[in-house]
Order: structure tokens, then C-alpha cells, then sequence
């Protein structure tokens, strides 16, 4: 059995987690929304503007050769912590959001047409709904959704019933930024593929805290974000198999993507080029990959038994609160998020009062519109947690709300 975090050095290399914040130290409990930053990723950060700025690629200087290496570097270094089958399935965008959009914008036109459907599920962000959406006005094709249970959990029972020989896409959530559900995707991706549906995943509330390996998982494109793993902000990952990045078109055209232009006709690069054009984001590609280098020293593994163990110990606590109730589910598929109900307290005073004590939570609908409908609430209340949380935090959490129960109650 491995050792656990030692979190108290952990946090220590969070600079911004040393702060108080109306006069209490900080507890930051918003980590599905953005991560805090490690001191080796500021440091890399600055490293990299003092010392080897310069524009990739094209550029013959000493400085440009550097930032070519750092930054095909750092794409070198995400594809082993996915598991990519090549370097150049590993295109760098700006989120999981624009991912998402890569894929319905540059494959979606040329695979889907009118009676096409394409199957979400009702635990997906807005950004795994809206570009599908509207792919779907252009095209004609259909929407579909799978449901969950009372639990949070998708009721797989329902794949056979919803894919068919229509079904073009799939696209689906690893880990529900909104409840935590982690939902069984090699299992949904396996369905897919019986009824040759192509599968996105939306990996944005996965890769920060589990081990990813798209070729065990099966998919075909699998998205996240930089600054939910103690990265940069405006630096993600689109994983692709070659040979459908190879088949789409580009999505933005200019400088970089190109072979040749001529006033009448252009001829481009393969990819990942093909999808990279203009200046890319080289610094915090490379603030990208210490963070992987950061994460993976530590282990995803004890970073997701730690969030388990955190969250165990929340719920525990939690049931001993007047009006406390946790949405998630309740076992091992679970990551490190605490959706839940205080009584009729609306999640926003909740969020204000846990605010005047420096607790940062989030409060609200999470950008999960449709799962709020389905669960008959206009918003919760949202604790996250990370591999810098500990105990202490859970329990400033909940005299927190139980300071917000005494308060708005008149007690």
C-alpha cells in the first residue's frame, strides 16, 4: 500500500494558499472549477519568458530552437501521461470546451447528416451539449440523451434502446463536474463501437485526478484542461487517433497550419499543425507539463484515494448537519466533488456565508442546466477537493455551514 500525501508539504508549494481571506486563513474548496498552482509551475513560467521566449517552429535562432523543444517537449510529455499511441495525436487548444468544439466543428460536418443522432448523456457540461447542439442545427441530426438514476449513475441499462445504427456520436462525461459520479467509459465506449458510433470524452474533471489511458478506454478524441491540474490557464489537450485527425478538416486557418498558399488555393500541414494555427501557447505548454511532472510524483493513484478518503470523511460529517444532503453517489466511482442541499438555504447564501470565513466553494447550476432540471433544482452548493485539501479543511467546511444554518435560521 502506498504512503498518503503528506498534504501539509503539499500545500506549502502553493504560494496562494498561504493568504487569509477576510481575515481567515484561506480553505479552497473550488478545485472542479479552477486549480491552484504550484510554485515549479510559476517558476517554470518565468523561466521560460526570462529565457527562451520566441516564436516555434519556423525561426532558425538559438532562442526559437528553444521554445520549439520546450514546446514540442511539453506535447511529448502529455501523450505519455495519456497513454497517446503517438506524439501526434496530441493537439493544444485553449480547454476541454474548445476541444469539444475542434471535434464538432472539423469532424462533426463531414460524419453526421440529416436522421443522424448523436447520444449525450445528462450528466454533461454545457460544453459537451451546446457544441453538439448546434452541430446538429447545421446538419439535421439528433439529440439524444441518457438518463441516471437517484444515485447519479448513468442508467446503462438504456444504451440498447438509445444507440442504433444512427447513432454517429457519442459523447460523454469521465467524471461529473456537478455530482462526481466517475462514470465506467471503457463500458460506454465499448456500446458505441458495437453500433460504430465515434466517442468523445470530456476528461476535464478526470485527468487532474485519476490515471488516463485512452487506448485502454477505447475512445476516439478525449479533452481537458490545463488549469484544473495545477497548470496554466488557456492551455488543453485534444487526443485524437491519427487517422481521424488525419480525415477533418482544419478548424482555423493563417499562419503555422499550412504547407503552401497561393492567392487561390491552400495546402496544409498534418496534424497536429493542421489544427494549431498562428502563435500557439508555448508558455503554458510548457507550465502544462511541469504540472504533469508535478502530479505524476506524487501519483494519481494516492491523489485519487486521498480525494475518496476526503470525501468519505465530508459525508460522514455532513449527516450530522441539520439539512445536509449530499447528490452524489455514494461508493468507489466518486471523485473528490460535494454537490449538496442545506435545508432551503439557496446555495448562494450558503456560498456567501462560507466566503465571509475564507471557505471558497461554488455555488449554482455548474454549467449542468439539464442535470438540474432532471434533479428538480435550480442550484447547489459545491465543495471540490485536491490533492492540497486535508481533514481540516472538510471540518472548517462544516462549521462553516453550520454557522450558516445558525445565522439564517435566527438561531
Amino acid at each position: 500500500m502506498k504512503a498518503p500525501l503528506d498534504v501539509k508539504a503539499i500545500k506549502a508549494e502553493f504560494p496562494i494558499l498561504g493568504q487569509e481571506v477576510h481575515g481567515h486563513p484561506l480553505v479552497y474548496l473550488d478545485n472542479a472549477a479552477s486549480s491552484q498552482k504550484p510554485r515549479i509551475v510559476l517558476e517554470a513560467l518565468v523561466r521560460y519568458y526570462e529565457r527562451d521566449h520566441a516564436n516555434v517552429h519556423r525561426g532558425i535562432h538559438e532562442l526559437s530552437t528553444r521554445a520549439t523543444q520546450a514546446y514540442e517537449g511539453a506535447r511529448a510529455r502529455v501523450a505519455r501521461f495519456i497513454g497517446a499511441g503517438a506524439v501526434e495525436e496530441v493537439v493544444f487548444v485553449r480547454g476541454t470546451t474548445e476541444g469539444i468544439n475542434l471535434v464538432a466543428s472539423a469532424w462533426g460536418p463531414s460524419n453526421l447528416g440529416e436522421g443522424d443522432e448523436i447520444l449525450l448523456t445528462v450528466l454533461e457540461h454545457h460544453s459537451n451539449i451546446v457544441p453538439w447542439q448546434l452541430l446538429a442545427q447545421r446538419t439535421g441530426a439528433r439529440l439524444k440523451s441518457l438518463d441516471i438514476d437517484d444515485h447519479g449513475r448513468l442508467r446503462l441499462e438504456q444504451l440498447g434502446d438509445l444507440l442504433s445504427e444512427r447513432t454517429r456520436l457519442v459523447g460523454v462525461t469521465h467524471v461529473s463536474n456537478a455530482l462526481g459520479t466517475v462514470n465506467p467509459v471503457a463500458e460506454i465506449v465499448a456500446a458505441a463501437k458495437r453500433v460504430g458510433a465515434t466517442v468523445v470524452v470530456d476528461g476535464a474533471q478526470a485527468a487532474p485526478h485519476l490515471p488516463i489511458d485512452v487506448q485502454a478506454l477505447g475512445c476516439d478524441f478525449y479533452a481537458f484542461s490545463g488549469h484544473k491540474m495545477c497548470g496554466p490557464t488557456g492551455i488543453g489537450v485534444l487526443w485524437g487517433r491519427s487517422e481521424l485527425l488525419e480525415e477533418m478538416a482544419p478548424y482555423q486557418g493563417g499562419g503555422e497550419m499550412i504547407e503552401i498558399v497561393e492567392l487561390e488555393r491552400s495546402t496544409y500541414k498534418r496534424a497536429p499543425q493542421k489544427f494549431e494555427a498562428g502563435t500557439p501557447n508555448v508558455a503554458d505548454a510548457v507550465g502544462l507539463a511541469v504540472a504533469i511532472d508535478f502530479l505524476e510524483g506524487l501519483g494519481l493513484e494516492r491523489i485519487q484515494a486521498h480525494e475518496h478518503d476526503l470525501v468519505s470523511y465530508a459525508l460522514e460529517r455532513g449527516a450530522q448537519i441539520p439539512g445536509f444532503r449530499d447528490l452524489g453517489p455514494v461508493g468507489d466511482d466518486r471523485a473528490g466533488v460535494l454537490s449538496f442541499e442545506l435545508g432551503d438555504i439557496h446555495p448562494h447564501d450558503v456560498a456567501q456565508i462560507l466566503d465571509s470565513r475564507g471557505i471558497a466553494v461554488r455555488a449554482g447550476h455548474h454549467c449542468n442546466q439539464p442535470l438540474m432540471q432532471r434533479l428538480g433544482l435550480g442550484a447547489t452548493t459545491r465543495a471540490s477537493f485536491y490533492l492540497y485539501n486535508d481533514r481540516d479543511d472538510v471540518d472548517a467546511l462544516c462549521e462553516g455551514l453550520r454557522a450558516a444554518l445558525d445565522f439564517l435560521s435566527g438561531g
